[in-house]
């Protein structure tokens, strides 16, 4: 945890007040221990994207005689493997899996209370793990297509989440920012994990200024009411500034930072640029002490769960 953060909470502890300038979600968080020591085991995303040929072409245009049904959402079946990095569907009974239920638990009281619906991840730096994270915990808060959840790919630089799952070049936010279509008509529906997707795309302009555009609100307006969360998987904070474009449009942003590798001055830095009121706390991700310690404890029962002799 950084320095603010724990600046933040020991003046909570002494003066039995919540931060100021924290926001009252950030606050709850910070009452109930917060979510700074959630771990995620995975390696950094890879920062590889897929090339294609335009694809403006392929964006339906905007109707405003269609109801949108979510049922009508296309389906793209995706081939998930040890490499995809989503631990919480390919090992279930893993450390990693139990963060992001724990993860899933912390926010729960939020979502509950109507103060969480709409949450930015983002990282420090590059390779961070950001990406894996989305993907964990958008199938865990999806609980096998009980909840509606979608994953907005809002790195529109470097976008992984697409690639990584295997799927094809997609319109997306580039095309909904730059053609302004109903944003519902661009929606896949992933199975089997059982959450949304609306791609990155493929802007044709600078990525920075686009983002800056009128029309990502509206993206938000349309998408909202369909859904119970979504997760908007940003570009890092350092160096590029696209994260703060999406600031006003969410509740809340978590901050993803790699053990032994992101630097703390970078951690502080990204905090001061998003500002700590705008986020629920930190994702420590890589901490292989505590894989060790997990898989100790793991290994004095038997699969029944029950302690060995």
């Amino acid at each position: 945890m950084s320095k603010v953060f724990e600046a933040l909470q020991r003046l909570e502890r002494e003066s039995g007040k919540p931060p100021v300038g924290v926001s009252n979600a950030a606050q709850e968080v910070f009452r109930n221990g917060g979510s700074s020591g959630i771990v995620s085991p995975e390696e950094g995303e890879s920062e590889e994207k897929v090339t294609a040929a335009p694809i403006a072409a392929e964006v339906p245009p905007r109707s405003a005689e269609s109801a949108f049904q979510i049922e009508q959402v296309p389906v793209q079946d995706v081939t998930i493997t040890a490499e995809t990095r989503i631990v919480y569907f390919t090992d279930p009974n893993s450390s990693g899996a139990d963060r992001f239920r724990l993860l899933r638990m912390r926010l729960w009281p939020l979502w509950e209370g109507g103060k969480l619906r709409k949450l930015l991840i983002t990282s420090a730096q590059l390779q961070d793990g950001k990406s894996t994270v989305t993907l964990n915990l958008a199938t865990a808060l999806a609980e096998k297509g009980k909840r509606k959840v979608l994953v907005i790919e809002g790195d529109l630089v470097h976008p992984t989440i697409a690639n990584r799952l295997g799927l094809p070049d997609l319109p997306g936010l580039a095309e909904c920012l730059e053609l302004d279509p109903d944003p519902t008509l661009l929606l896949q529906r992933l199975e089997p994990l059982g959450w949304y997707l609306l791609p990155a795309g493929r802007p044709r302009g600078n990525p920075t200024e686009l983002l800056q555009s009128p029309l990502l609100a509206n993206v938000f307006d349309v998408l909202r009411p369909h859904f119970d969360w979504i997760l908007v998987d940003s570009a890092p904070v350092i160096p590029l500034t696209d994260t703060l474009s999406f600031r006003q449009h969410v509740d809340a942003g978590l901050l993803v930072v790699r053990a032994e590798r992101t630097p703390r001055d970078a951690v502080e830095a990204a905090i001061g640029r998003v500002g700590p009121q705008n986020l629920l706390g930190i994702i420590l991700n890589g901490a292989q002490e505590l894989d060790r310690l997990y898989s100790n404890y793991g290994k004095s029962y038997d699969v029944q769960g029950r302690g060995k002799e």
